[in-house]
């Protein structure tokens, strides 16, 4: 496995994440043996690079994760985030970034995971009740404490970066991008660049949808999250699966599937962009880590994006509510 280095702050990471969300919560039911031996054959194939939050199954993950890494820990460079708050049942209650509730969901992330340390802890979403500076001030008393080495924000506006990299460096930034949702290269990306700031792209693979793995709206399972995304439903979903079935034109020509063709054109797109595509099967993981064989010339990314052209995805990324705790 490759290695890439997360902006300028000196974090080396796996060139490829994996981004373990699904194996608690959001895309249908999980087995907790296969998610764990997923990480562990991520780990042996040098996909070591883990991501997860503090509410991804309220807790749930963080804990899997930590259990999984038990005798591994040394070999992983772990990221999990703070600031949306869940409920009873798992309710979402709002964004806090409160210095006292970032102090509390560190102690209680350190505890679930197992680990001394957290090598990377982002702010999940921006509050935007609480100045940038507070909130990234209490993080950076989290590294002087020996508790986090580095800090990352998620979802942030360039104003709000540009604030809090005055309080203390931010190795990277966590950010939607994918063939379907191109909105970073609208100044992010450069604004990462300039400030030295990785670049941590999720939803790589649009949740699952430039996989071709759904053809129908039924084809997502009933207890699945992806059923309230906009671009999975009505009109929305058969515009996108058109734009999907050009992509897998083009991989069928390079003798790979649409997900691995994906996922070589976020990778393509800078050195200093890793993108964390989600699995909870080891089968899945294969296919994402084989997408490094995969050479792009520069007429095939012209004529990628001829095929799924920037802005051509149908729908939000979010449903409405959850777009509103995007910082924009």
């Amino acid at each position: 496995m490759k290695t890439r280095m997360l902006g300028t702050s000196g974090l080396e990471v796996s060139a490829l994440g994996l981004g373990c969300m699904g194996m608690s919560e959001f895309y249908g039911v999980a087995d907790r043996a296969e998610s764990i031996a997923t990480i562990h054959k991520a780990i042996d194939d040098g996909c070591t690079f883990l991501d997860t939050a503090d509410m991804y199954g309220s807790g749930h993950n963080e804990e899997l994760v930590g259990e999984a890494l038990r005798g591994r820990r040394d070999r992983v460079v772990l990221a999990t985030k703070f600031g949306n708050m869940r409920g009873p049942g798992g309710s979402f209650l709002g964004v806090n970034g409160s210095p006292e509730y970032v102090r509390k969901c560190c102690d209680e992330s350190l505890r679930r995971l197992g680990v001394d340390v957290i090598d990377l802890y982002y702010q999940h979403r921006v509050d935007t009740k609480t100045p940038i500076e507070d909130t990234v001030g209490a993080m950076a008393e989290l590294v002087t404490a020996g508790k986090v080495k580095h800090l990352g924000l998620s979802e942030a506006a360039p104003d709000t970066i540009r604030r809090a990299v005055k309080i203390h460096p931010i190795a990277a930034l966590q950010t939607e991008y994918s063939l379907w949702s191109r909105e970073p290269e609208d100044g992010l990306l450069e604004l990462c660049r300039e400030l030295g700031i990785g670049f941590v792209a999720y939803s790589p693979l649009g949740r699952g949808f430039l996989t071709g793995k759904f053809r129908t709206f039924e084809d997502i399972p009933a207890d699945d999250y992806r059923r309230n995304s906009p671009r999975f439903q009505g009109e929305n979903f058969q515009k996108n699966i058109d734009l999907v079935k050009a992509v897998e034109t083009i991989a069928a020509e390079k003798g790979c599937t649409s997900s691995q063709l994906a996922l070589a054109w976020v990778l393509a797109q800078g050195r200093d962009i890793v993108p964390i595509p989600g699995t909870k099967r080891r089968e899945f993981l294969v296919q994402n880590l084989a997408s490094f064989a995969i050479e792009l010339t520069a007429s095939d990314l012209e004529r990628i994006s001829r095929a799924f052209p920037k802005g051509a995805a149908s729908g939000t990324r979010y449903p409405e509510a959850s777009m509103a705790a995007v910082n924009r």
